[in-house]
């Protein structure tokens, strides 16, 4: 599930520093191949922390995930050229995704986004019938054992 857009990008940090990140040579145009990239890093990013908590994917995206989503898409950009304030923003939106992991911050109404139940992760295994049950064995070697 996409949280965060090239158009959310642009809105939030602007068109000429994600092309200035995505294409360091001419910095003309923002490549979109290397946003959706990151984009998709940071959406995997969510769905592994919110995994924990809700059903996915969602029903709607809340506002909040959009930013958190933004805000890793545009560290991955950065790369280890990441300024105080982006390496900021990253760790604030990391710090919060963790809370909602936990459960200390709720995501909207319960109804659109309904927690992921236990039997939903619940696992399931099957074994083939027993071959030697009580009966088999005391019939081979008698009931008082061996």
């Amino acid at each position: 599930m996409a949280y965060a857009t090239q158009s959310d990008l642009v809105v939030r940090f602007g068109s000429a520093e994600l092309a200035q990140l995505t294409d360091p040579i001419a910095g003309a145009q923002p490549d979109a191949g290397v946003i959706a990239r990151a984009l998709a890093d940071a959406d995997a990013q969510v769905d592994l922390a919110l995994a924990k908590r809700y059903a996915l994917p969602l029903a709607t995206v809340p506002a909040v995930l959009v930013r958190i989503a933004s805000d890793i898409a545009r560290y991955l950009l950065w790369n280890d050229r990441a300024t105080e304030q982006v390496r900021a923003r990253y760790k604030d939106a990391c710090g919060l995704l963790d809370r909602i992991a936990a459960g200390d911050v709720q995501l909207g109404e319960a109804a659109a986004l309904a927690p992921a139940t236990a039997a939903a992760a619940a696992v399931v295994a099957r074994a083939p019938t027993r071959r030697w049950t009580d009966t088999v064995l005391d019939a081979a070697f008698g009931s008082g054992g061996l």
